[in-house]
């Protein structure tokens, strides 16, 4: 990741994400190093298994404590998009695809989750969709081959 690229995110997930950052930082590592502590007592650490897992238990806290760092620091709110005529971040997209209603709702990738609707802006089907209208058709080439979609509403 790139400290000079955006992240987009909405006010919901910045807050998550504010708040894992927190639970990490004044509990989970607080605790972890207490175990490393108390692991460290008991002597002999080369077959110690509880150490060696709070080690690494450490080390993954560590590690997404930094990647929170960097998501809150070059987070960019998504404006809501009430009014707008074409596909941006945060609208909601309603499209026809083989005969049956789809709606998607395009996110940043740290938001992504396509199983509920929300698609990254830059996942392919995100990426087609951005400053189309409604009544636009866009094909786009997915595993199965390549897939029509029309844009039928945007919110």
């Amino acid at each position: 990741m790139s400290n000079d690229q955006p992240i987009y995110l909405s006010s919901d997930s910045l807050v998550a994400f504010k708040k894992e950052y927190d639970e990490l930082r004044d509990v989970k590592i607080p605790g972890i190093a207490k175990r490393i502590d108390e692991a460290k007592q008991q002597g002999d650490l080369s077959e110690n298994a509880e150490y060696h897992q709070a080690r690494e238990d450490m080390s993954w806290a560590q590690g997404r404590l930094q990647e929170l760092e960097h998501i809150t620091a070059n987070a960019q709110l998504i404006a809501a998009t009430q009014g707008n005529d074409t596909v941006q971040l945060g609208s909601t997209v309603t499209v026809k695809v083989n005969g049956a209603q789809k709606s998607y709702t395009i996110v940043g990738p740290q938001e992504a989750k396509p199983q509920n609707g929300q698609i990254s802006n830059e996942s392919p089907l995100g990426e087609a969709f951005l400053k189309k209208r409604v009544g636009d058709k866009i094909e786009v080439k997915i595993p199965a081959g390549v897939q029509t979609y029309q844009i039928t509403a945007i919110k």
